[in-house]
């Protein structure tokens, strides 16, 4: 696995097929396999997709203390050289969004799936707190919980919970949902100047999709999508989410 050093610590990534870039940012309680694996032959034959793990996740440095921000944009900013499309998904929307935002020579297309600016409201507090809390503590709810929350009804109800359940919560899944918890990049999105396409989840009950269509109307110029998923889009409906960003990229470079 490829690797670049970043603030004194080691940061890993996957890199697959050739072209220009297109960096896939994953989110909380994921990596760069468990996000974006199956997704990455479906766009390898346009791009170099790089797929990096910022602290938490995999083998990249994790300093301890707090995550912030900073130090996950840093961590994905420093994964690419050159101008690439910038994929986030939940938490790395936020990530990518910073970068996109405050390193704008780096990302020439941006693509935000399944996000949110802020702790706009109780619920999702409510959420992400309890989800936070069964991750410390009783790992049996933690991993029936996910289901629940991560995709809709219908979905789980086909694919059955046990299958759908996870085991352990991986390393750093608390950290990261209390960065969740702090997140606010309402100063950073009026700043985005990269085409932008915003993807909401309609069924999402962990982040519910006003959060998606709030985060799509504070970027300046940003077309929607929305699709009949819950939170965890890239497994419930992989093809879609996969033929919306090809022809958002492709799309764009030929305009």
């Amino acid at each position: 696995m490829p690797t670049v050093t970043y603030d004194g610590g080691t940061v890993h990534y996957h890199r697959a097929g050739s072209g220009p870039g297109l960096v896939m940012v994953h989110g909380t309680g994921g990596d760069a396999v468990t996000n974006y694996a199956h997704l990455v032959p479906g766009l390898a034959d346009l791009r170099t997709v790089i797929t990096p793990d910022y602290a938490g996740s995999g083998e990249t440095f994790d300093p301890g203390g707090d995550l912030t921000l900073d130090l996950l944009a840093g961590q994905v900013a420093a994964a690419f050289e050159e101008p690439s499309d910038l994929v986030g998904f939940s938490l790395g929307a936020a990530v990518a969004a910073k970068v996109a935002a405050e390193r704008p020579e780096l990302v020439r297309r941006l693509v935000l799936i399944a996000g949110w600016t802020h702790l706009a409201d109780s619920r999702l507090e409510l959420g992400l707190r309890t989800w936070a809390r069964l991750a410390a503590t009783d790992p049996e709810s933690f991993a029936a919980y996910g289901p629940l929350v991560a995709f809709s009804p219908g979905f789980v109800s086909a694919a059955g919970a046990k299958t759908l359940m996870a085991g352990e919560p991986p390393r750093g899944t608390v950290r990261q949902i209390e960065l969740d918890l702090r997140v606010d990049i309402r100063d950073l999105l009026p700043k985005i100047t990269a085409p932008t396409l915003v993807i909401g989840t309609s069924q999402d009950y962990l982040i519910p999709v006003e959060h998606a269509r709030a985060l799509h109307a504070a970027i300046p110029g940003s077309e929607y999508a929305e699709l009949d998923s819950g939170h965890v889009v890239l497994h419930e409906r992989p093809e879609e989410v996969t033929a919306l960003i090809r022809d958002f990229i492709t799309r764009v470079t030929n305009e």
